[in-house]
């Protein structure tokens, strides 16, 4: 008798622990019973019946997925090849498995093909320039796509873009014309500006012929001050017009 309900009791704990299934907080299991979906269930230490429940593990994290380098002809035909990734997480468990086979493969191919869609769509200078709104625009529509599946896409981003070696030389002598172009404007802007106070300068000294006369006796002591070599100056006559009205007033 005694080792008959030894047997028993063995074979019940064996069951109960064949049953025992531990969940982590971010996880979830999907029950099926005898094949048919029987529900979900939450973190922590759970039983299900051996041989004839079944739980599929759902991770619920934010999972990152690259999109391998696509090769895409632009809206203006350059040919580029542009990877990107894609943060998801599953919102719904069930979905998750009901109605997808794998959502991480299905979500990484549907990615795939709507990076080429989108990005078809647009110009190199677009592409190069209107990432933000490009990202944007991929994240609703993979967002859209994956709703049925119980995914949340929350967000896209384009990597890396790869240009033909033509282009990348093309834009490089571009963005050099651009930058010669700057410094001729700013050049041609400091000599406007520069003539603007000369004609001021100009027409203060005429109203002021004396400013004239200071501005002869300034520059020969600038010119005294740093070379030690004789510089013959010409002197304007007017300088000694008061010294020669004072000479003739005392003969």
């Amino acid at each position: 008798m005694l080792p008959t309900i030894g047997i028993v009791a063995g074979v019940f704990v064996l069951f109960v622990l064949m049953g025992l299934r531990t969940l982590y907080e971010y996880q979830r299991g999907v029950v099926f019973r005898l094949g048919k979906y029987s529900g979900i269930k939450d973190p922590g230490l759970r039983f299900i019946i051996p041989f004839i429940d079944q739980l599929v593990k759902v991770d619920l994290r934010t999972i990152a997925r690259d999109v391998p380098p696509q090769d895409i002809i632009t809206k203006d035909n350059v040919t580029v090849q542009v990877n990107a990734v894609v943060f998801m997480r599953v919102l719904n468990p069930d979905k998750a498995v009901l109605e997808v086979d794998n959502y991480l493969y299905n979500t990484s191919q549907l990615a795939q093909t709507t990076l080429r869609s989108v990005l078809g769509q647009v110009t190199m200078d677009e592409l190069l320039t209107k990432r933000e709104d490009l990202n944007e625009k991929l994240q609703t529509i993979l967002d859209a796509d994956t709703d049925p599946w119980g995914v949340k896409v929350s967000k896209v981003e384009i990597k890396h873009v790869d240009l033909p070696t033509e282009m990348q030389r093309a834009m490089a002598r571009q963005a050099e014309a651009e930058r010669e172009r700057r410094a001729k404007v700013i050049h041609a802007t400091g000599e406007f500006q520069a003539s603007e106070k000369l004609a001021d300068a100009a027409e203060v000294i005429q109203k002021q012929p004396a400013a004239l006369q200071l501005r002869y006796l300034q520059t020969l002591v600038e010119i005294s001050s740093e070379n030690s070599s004789t510089v013959i100056f010409p002197i304007p006559i007017e300088m000694f017009k008061g010294l020669i009205g004072n000479l003739e007033q005392k003969k």
